[in-house]
């Protein structure tokens, strides 16, 4: 398998934690979202895949694209822990919680999204970070209020798809300069998920483009 990603997205981040979880290593290919004007505009990488996001996986039979549809690929087709839990009702809550971040929270601190607003409305650095840090703490604290108050991840004793995106959010909050100290279960759940090899393994810094 081959992977594109970023070090600081938070999409490919989501993407790192489930191939560790699942102790499964693609050959990684990274892409500059800034470098030569964002390299995931490039005709080359936009081959890969045509919306010109990151990531991507060449799964040897195609290529999948959004971080969702790639994790559950994972989880349907690896062998090591279900990232997804049993019964339908279960499956619904984690997705659902993995969902506010990945569909309603991040793509609004998206790097294209935030470049319309510097570029057209004259938003600068300041009010970027203001408007980041709105929809953050909108988010987390729906997620605050949905995660299990005494299990060690958000949804039991094992991590699932919730935590993997939990944790490259609770990241970007940190970067946006979010206050964390209403949000004190989620607060735990990252401290007990960058205690593991998996997530921490994952994290920016770690990796070899980490700037």
């Amino acid at each position: 398998m081959r992977f594109w990603g970023y070090f600081r997205s938070s999409s490919a981040h989501r993407c790192r934690i489930a191939f560790n979880l699942k102790g499964i290593a693609p050959e990684t290919v990274f892409v500059h979202l800034r470098k030569e004007g964002g390299q995931q505009k490039l005709p080359a990488y936009r081959a890969v895949n045509p919306q010109g996001l990151v990531p991507a996986l060449d799964t040897g039979a195609g290529v999948l694209t959004q971080s969702l549809a790639i994790i559950e690929w994972v989880d349907e087709t690896q062998p090591g822990p279900a990232l997804l839990p049993e019964g339908p009702m279960s499956r619904a809550r984690v997705r659902a919680f993995a969902q506010i971040i990945a569909c309603d929270v991040h793509p609004l601190q998206n790097l294209r999204v935030l470049d319309q607003l510097r570029t057209q409305f004259g938003a600068d650095q300041t009010t970027l970070d203001a408007w980041c840090r709105r929809w953050i703490e909108d988010g987390l604290t729906a997620c605050e209020a949905l995660a299990d108050e005494d299990a060690p991840y958000a949804f039991g004793a094992t991590p699932t798809l919730a935590d993997i995106c939990l944790i490259p959010q609770m990241f970007s909050a940190q970067r946006f300069g979010v206050d964390l100290a209403p949000f004190p279960t989620l607060r735990r759940i990252f401290d007990h998920c960058m205690a593991q090899d998996a997530f921490a393994r994952a994290a920016p810094a770690a990796q070899p483009d980490a700037e």
